[in-house]
């Protein structure tokens, strides 16, 4: 999506076009009012004079009439059903059957026109929900729930069929990961009852941008691709639009040959609902499952001479004169040694994993524990009293290895899988232990090797998050060979990302993954370790720079560990993206910042200059503010 504004013509064909090099197969520019979408037929005249002829969208929101001018010029028009003719003020109305009925006679009045529009030009439209500006009728019925997204779309499709106009697509984007992923299932299983099959447009909102932004759409796009969903794609990312397409075509490019993957066994019955989520039940183990956070694994097995600063990397800090170490919130639970020995002490909270036969070496064995084949936990006879980590796969846990750990407390499983279809296979062993009542806690293994970074962030997680944002696994353990530089020089974007990658050159492999490892465990909403920001890709509608308001308000408050910061550029989405976040600030004019906490408005048209610390302020009164260190 174009984040220029859309009167200026050079200015936005430019922009798109820098797009389309990129990787762009459609292009969206925003149309706030009558005369950008009149201003959409002269951005296309030039674009054609230029000699691209990329599908146009024009973003709708509030503005009928808007939306009738562009339907006559662009092939496709978006418009938001929590925005389009209905109401949004935060106000709690109980509607009677009748009085809602009310609302869908007018809000089919006012829809209509567009309709008929759109069968007579050839105009697709895309009905796209919000989490975060679903109306208050909506909001009234179904709560801030999937179901009311995705009721919220279904009544517009309703008035379109009544029409006998079907050139439809549908989204349900929410910054929510879990309750994106859900909305989309729903809808599919919604279409169904009705007879409907629209195609899906997948994307996170409000994702964010660098690392984070591009683990949080990961995981939510990713899920629902592995699930064999989705048909075009959106990276929101709080960025230049040109970094976008690149992220989407990644994703996209690694389900080109999922054919030939490893055959998968076909369960016999589902025991997870897909539709909301709660983590699987398992047993409490010296910190693993039950009601504790996943825990990280970190991999030093190909470490030499390991010394104490190289714990800094996964957040250990030894301090000489005290003898004691200090934690981060991005310290590591588990620290797989394979057959190196750790020269020192482990610190407290971390426990040191060996091979199992340089485990039994060990002359001392306080907080270190063994990592066993199926077949030597099966044959061996020898354990630790208290924890035994059992590595295994979909192949090697077998009945007999089920009905021997259904009764033993001190077993951890790591699940790994080289199967193409991995999640899939993943899925499967974890309906297994819910069928068979097995309890015992999980940590999810996968290795990768030659991935460059985006690769990196993008397929862990997915290949993770599908399985967390479904409540399964109690850890997530990444073996990362490489980090390669391939790819960095595909084009000038691939470059100038790669330069913008947020690894430096400094930095450890280790580093790198657990810094990842951890931003997949808060973006799927399970362990929170860190200041989330609910940032809005830049538009055209934005009242100001969004990147660096972005970057200012991420450089002063990113201490606060689990505060959720929205940080969004005018009002279209932003009063509903409140509700997700625990503050935010909002463009409301030019030069002039609203201040929310929660959905409701806590200062009006602060001056930009000073609306950050109103913002650290506002935090300072609740209670919620932390010096940094």
């Amino acid at each position: 999506m174009t984040t220029t504004d859309t009167m200026d013509t050079i200015g936005t064909v430019e922009q798109t076009i820098r797009m389309i090099e990129s990787g762009c197969d459609y292009v969206r520019i925003t149309a706030p009012s009558k005369l950008e979408a009149q201003n959409l037929e002269v951005i296309k005249k030039e674009l054609r004079e230029r000699g691209y002829d990329v599908p146009l969208i024009a973003d709708i929101h509030f503005t009928p009439n808007a939306a009738e001018i562009a339907a006559r010029i662009v092939e496709k028009v978006r418009v938001n059903p929590g925005n389009y003719a209905d109401r949004k003020k935060f106000q709690i109305i109980e509607y009677s059957d009748s009085q809602y009925q009310s609302e869908l006679d007018r809000i089919r009045e006012k829809f209509t026109p567009l309709v008929k529009i759109c069968k007579e030009y050839g105009t697709a439209m895309r009905i796209g929900t919000n989490h975060g500006s679903l109306s208050d009728r909506i909001m009234s019925r179904y709560g801030d729930t999937p179901l009311g997204m995705v009721e919220s779309a279904l009544e517009f499709v309703r008035i379109c069929e009544e029409l006998n106009y079907r050139e439809i697509v549908l989204s349900m984007k929410a910054s929510n990961t879990q309750v994106m992923v859900q909305a989309y299932r729903l809808l599919i299983q919604k279409m169904e009852e009705e007879k409907m099959n629209y195609p899906l447009h997948l994307g996170v909102t409000e994702a964010g941008g660098g690392e984070d932004g591009r683990v949080k759409s990961a995981l939510g796009i990713g899920t629902l691709l592995e699930d064999g969903l989705g048909d075009t794609i959106r990276v929101s990312l709080t960025e230049d639009p040109e970094f976008e397409a690149p992220v989407a075509i990644s994703l996209a490019n690694r389900y080109k040959d999922r054919s030939g993957h490893k055959e998968i066994k076909p369960i016999d019955g589902n025991p997870k609902d897909p539709f909301n989520y709660e983590r699987r039940n398992s047993f409490e183990l010296l910190g693993f499952g039950g009601s504790n956070v996943p825990r990280v694994v970190t991999d030093f097995s190909k470490r030499e001479n390991i010394k104490y600063d190289d714990l800094n990397d996964i957040g250990y800090f030894y301090n000489a004169p005290t003898d004691k170490w200090n934690m981060n919130d991005l310290a590591a639970d588990v620290l797989y040694l394979g057959d190196n020995v750790l020269p020192f002490d482990t610190p407290n909270g971390l426990k040191a994993v060996y091979n199992f036969e340089k485990w039994i070496e060990l002359k001392n064995k306080t907080n270190s524990y063994p990592l066993l084949s199926v077949d030597e936990y099966l044959n061996s006879g020898i354990k630790a009293e208290e924890l035994n980590f059992v590595l295994g796969n979909i192949n090697s846990l077998t009945d007999e290895f089920y009905n021997k750990i259904q009764h033993d407390k001190t077993v951890v499983l790591i699940l790994e899988t080289n199967n193409l279809h991995g999640v899939a296979e993943g899925r499967r062993v974890f309906f297994d232990l819910m069928l068979k009542k097995i309890k015992n806690p999980v940590i999810i293994k996968r290795s990768y090797e030659n991935l460059n970074m985006d690769e990196l962030r993008l397929y862990t997680s997915t290949d993770f998050g599908s399985l967390l944002i479904d409540g399964f696994g109690d850890g997530v353990w990444a073996e990362v060979k490489n980090i390669s530089e391939k790819g960095k020089s595909e084009n000038e974007h691939a470059k100038k990302e790669y330069v913008r990658s947020f690894i430096q050159k400094h930095e450890t492999r280790e580093k790198v993954v657990n810094r990842i490892l951890f931003g997949i465990l808060q973006a799927g909403r399970v362990r929170i370790s860190k200041t989330e920001y609910i940032a809005c890709p830049s538009c055209g509608r934005t009242l100001f720079d969004l990147q660096e308001t972005t970057d200012m308000i991420r450089s002063r408050t990113e201490h606060l560990k689990g505060v959720k910061i929205a940080i969004m550029g005018c009002i279209v989405n932003g009063p509903g993206e409140m509700a997700d976040a625990d503050y935010g600030y909002v463009g409301s004019g030019v030069g002039k910042i609203t201040l929310y906490k929660g959905k409701d408005i806590v200062r009006r048209n602060v001056p930009s200059k000073n609306a950050v610390d109103s913002l650290i302020g506002i935090i300072k009164e609740d209670g919620n503010w932390l010096e940094p260190n």
